[in-house]
Parts: structure tokens; C-alpha cells; sequence
């Protein structure tokens, strides 16, 4: 029997958290409310490969520094560039070295049958949540077979599942529309939206009320602390005492404003000419005490001359820490 637009936005968010709830023993804290979730980087070394030990060591840093959770395997965690063997490893070595934090973890392909065979494996070990990402190699799909495709993973899913709405890299949005053809599965808990668009971000938590609507940007972190919703952030990988301020202002009661100013005049010290992101965070993470990491093929590392125009920033971004 269908469940109603009403009863299933009055019930979803309930039977979100208890799912998550069930989890607490791995985690040891709620998943509902403002949340922050590091979008983290993937480490490997200067031949590709996959460095674990530099990402189990990440793990409790980033819980040491304030924050909730770690998305794994998001964009700037680069999962198109690893094969679904290597995203199993990436996603064990988190889950099994999760140092008391919540996990997403993203399983979208462009296919479902490894879209599944990820989700599966990521509930199998422990994640708390998933973000699923539309196939994103047919441009402009329809609403129907969009519908077919969540259906399928929310029909296999035993854990929270979120949405990607990223058409800038994906080319294919996470519509209103979509998000009405699938709001009766109880399990649809929210979307990432990293657009960045703060009429389209206000519309959709207007539209959608009891789904966490988190934002993947900075420019809309005060809106979605305003709403009550989650944030999974790039810039919480070098600065997640900054990130974590926000939300704790947001927790007593204060004005987010001072938190908020902080976060982006610490971000801006990650910044290089012509470059940024995860090479960017890659590099600057030595300034932690970590090893220098590397992105791979497509992406391309900072060059000599970005590494100087960042270095004498690492000393800045250490006393942050």
C-alpha cells in the first residue's frame, strides 16, 4: 500500500534515525540533526596506490578536531578513479579504523549492478549511511528511469540512503520531481547538495522539510545550520576545528556569523593559483603531520610552483589544528 506525500515526510525522518540509532554502538552518537561529515581526500602515493596508513591515521584526527562523520569516497575523494575492488578496500580501511565517528559511505556507479554490489558491501561492514550518486554517463535520463534505479537501491538498502545532487560533475540533478517519486521508501533520508545555489538549496529544504537536505558548499552552511540540516565539507579536511565551530554555535544557541567568518579566512590559506581542491589538500595535509599524498588520472598534482606559492602558508594552517 502506497504511503502518503504527508505520512511518509511526517515519518521518514524517524525511521531514518532509527536505522541509524541502531548503529550507536559503533559510533556512540545520534545521526540526526546538524551534523558535520568530513568529504574526505583518498591518500595514495606518488605511484597511485592506495596509502591506508595515512587514511586510518585521518580518522582520528578528524573526531580529535570536532567533527561528526566522514563521507568516504565523495568527489574530492576521487571514487571514479578507483575500481569497485579498490573502493571496497578504501571503505573497509575507514569503517575498520572509524575511531568513533558516523560513516557515509558513496557507492554510486554509472551501473546498478556495482551500485549494489557497493552498497552491499558497505552496510556488510558498518557504514551508518550511504550517498548514491545517479549513473551518470546518460545525460538528461528520464524521471522514470531515474525513479527505477533509486527504487532498486532503496529496495536493497538497509541503512539511511542520501541522494548526490551534484550536475555539475554528474549532469544529472536530483529533482524535486525525482525526490517525489521515491519519498514513500522510508529509508530516503536526505541528498547532498553541492551545487552551491542558495535559491535552489532554500527551495528544496522548503519543499522537502524532514529530509536532511546537507549542503556540500560552504556559501550555504549558514542556511542549512538555520533549517537544522547536516554538512559534508571539503574544507573540514584541513580545518575541521574551524568547520566544527560552526556547529557548535549552532548547538548553544549563538550566532554562527564569528564561527562561520573564521572557517572562510582559514579556507582561503588552502587556496593556489590555478589550483585547489584535493591536490591542494593533498599536499597541504603535511602541515598535520602527515605524509604528502597524490591524486590520480584524470586530476593533476599541484606544481612546483603552486607548492611554493602554499608553503609558507603550512605553518598558518598547522597553528589552526
Amino acid at each position: 500500500m502506497e504511503t502518503t506525500r504527508r505520512n511518509f515526510l511526517g515519518t521518514m525522518g524517524v525511521a531514518a534515525s532509527a536505522l541509524a540509532a541502531s548503529r550507536d554502538g559503533k559510533t556512540g552518537a545520534p545521526a540526526a540533526g546538524s551534523r558535520l561529515y568530513v568529504a574526505v581526500v583518498t591518500p595514495c602515493d606518488s605511484r597511485g596506490r592506495f596509502d591506508d596508513g595515512t587514511y586510518r591515521d585521518l580518522m582520528p584526527f578528524f573526531k580529535d578536531h570536532g567533527v561528526d562523520g566522514v563521507l568516504v569516497l565523495g568527489s574530492t575523494g576521487e571514487f571514479p578513479s578507483f575500481s569497485v575492488a579498490e573502493r571496497k578496500k578504501v571503505a573497509e580501511t575507514a569503517l575498520k579504523h572509524r575511531a568513533g565517528l558516523e560513516m557515509i559511505v558513496q557507492v554510486g556507479t554509472p551501473n546498478l549492478p556495482e551500485t549494489l554490489e557497493l552498497l552491499n558491501h558497505a552496510q556488510a561492514n558498518g557504514a551508518d549511511q550511504v550517498l548514491c550518486i545517479p549513473p551518470f554517463y546518460f545525460k538528461n535520463p528520464k524521471t522514470e528511469g531515474l525513479t527505477k534505479y533509486y527504487s532498486q537501491v532503496l529496495e536493497a538498502a538497509k541503512i539511511p540512503v542520501n541522494l548526490y545532487h551534484y550536475p555539475a560533475m554528474s549532469a544529472v540533478p536530483i529533482t524535486p520531481e525525482l525526490l517525489h517519486s521515491l519519498e514513500h521508501y522510508p529509508n530516503l533520508a536526505g541528498i547532498k547538495d553541492s551545487t552551491g545555489n542558495a535559491t535552489s538549496y532554500a527551495a528544496m529544504v522548503k519543499e522537502f522539510p524532514k529530509l536532511n537536505i546537507m549542503t556540500g558548499t560552504e556559501n550555504n552552511l549558514p542556511a542549512a545550520l538555520a533549517a537544522g540540516k547536516g554538512a559534508i565539507l571539503v574544507s573540514a579536511n584541513l580545518f575541521p576545528r574551524q568547520a566544527a565551530g560552526c556547529f557548535e554555535a549552532q548547538r548553544k544557541g549563538q550566532d554562527v556569523a564569528a564561527a562561520y567568518a573564521k572557517l572562510r579566512e582559514a579556507n582561503a590559506l588552502a587556496r593556489v593559483q590555478g589550483g585547489g581542491g584535493a591536490p591542494a589538500i593533498k599536499f597541504a595535509f603535511t602541515a598535520h603531520g602527515f605524509r604528502e599524498s597524490y591524486v590520480r588520472p584524470p586530476e593533476v598534482d599541484l606544481t612546483a610552483e603552486q607548492k611554493a606559492q602554499l608553503q609558507p602558508r603550512l605553518a598558518q594552517i598547522k597553528a589552526l589544528a
